[in-house]
């Protein structure tokens, strides 16, 4: 298998790109297909896209505001975390719309931010390069799972196979202890959602996203 040595980093394109696989996975599917659970997460497919967005958001108003101590105080109209909200009746096509359009504002965002921008995660302020990984991460993972819901073959060689090379970056950038294994599998594997040949799948899992 296929060790990770990418020398380029997570940036702008990366998160288009992933983008553009996710959302058109999406349309492959009808709102009430987005019915289904997706995967082994909490929230139906549709609620994950919808999750997807508002972390693409979020990262996008950090990096904006470079908020260094904590996320800016918004709150969803339910008091929840999680703001962005797409109603049913603009179909599918809303949804991977609203998702694309929101990858782009985190993209473009990531693309002007000077490399000494910084901006809090908990998980380690971090800069556009983190940022531009953890998009990525939070649209392929939470593209799998909605894969898992569907039933979509998203493997290697297929028609929306998960796009190794924003894996690739994006697991360099984020996770130290990734295994040597193709790049989608070893993203895959960080984030517990499958287990490797000799190695089981992780209960619990963090990515690092702090400078260094």
């Amino acid at each position: 298998m296929d060790a990770i040595t990418s020398t380029r980093t997570s940036d702008a394109q990366d998160i288009l790109d992933s983008a553009r696989w996710f959302t058109d996975l999406l349309l492959t599917a009808t709102t009430e297909e987005l019915d289904v659970p997706a995967g082994d997460v909490e929230w139906s497919c549709w609620r994950t896209a919808e999750h997807v967005g508002d972390d693409m958001l979020a990262y996008a108003l950090q990096l904006a505001a470079q908020a260094p101590d904590d996320y800016l105080p918004l709150t969803a109209a339910d008091g929840g975390d999680d703001v962005v909200r797409v109603a049913a009746t603009a179909g599918t096509q809303g949804l991977a719309t609203t998702v694309q359009a929101l990858a782009a504002l985190l993209a473009a965002q990531v693309g002007t931010a000077g490399p000494d921008a910084r901006a809090f995660h908990p998980h380690g302020v971090s800069d556009p390069t983190g940022f531009a990984a953890m998009g990525v991460v939070e649209i392929l993972v939470h593209g799998y799972d909605v894969a898992q819901g569907l039933g979509a073959d998203i493997g290697p060689g297929r028609p929306h196979a998960l796009p190794a090379g924003p894996a690739e970056r994006a697991v360099d950038r984020l996770f130290d202890e990734a295994p040597a294994t193709r790049p989608e599998a070893s993203l895959l594997w960080c984030t517990g959602r499958i287990a490797l040949p000799g190695v089981p799948r992780r209960s619990r899992w963090r990515w690092d996203s702090s400078v260094r």
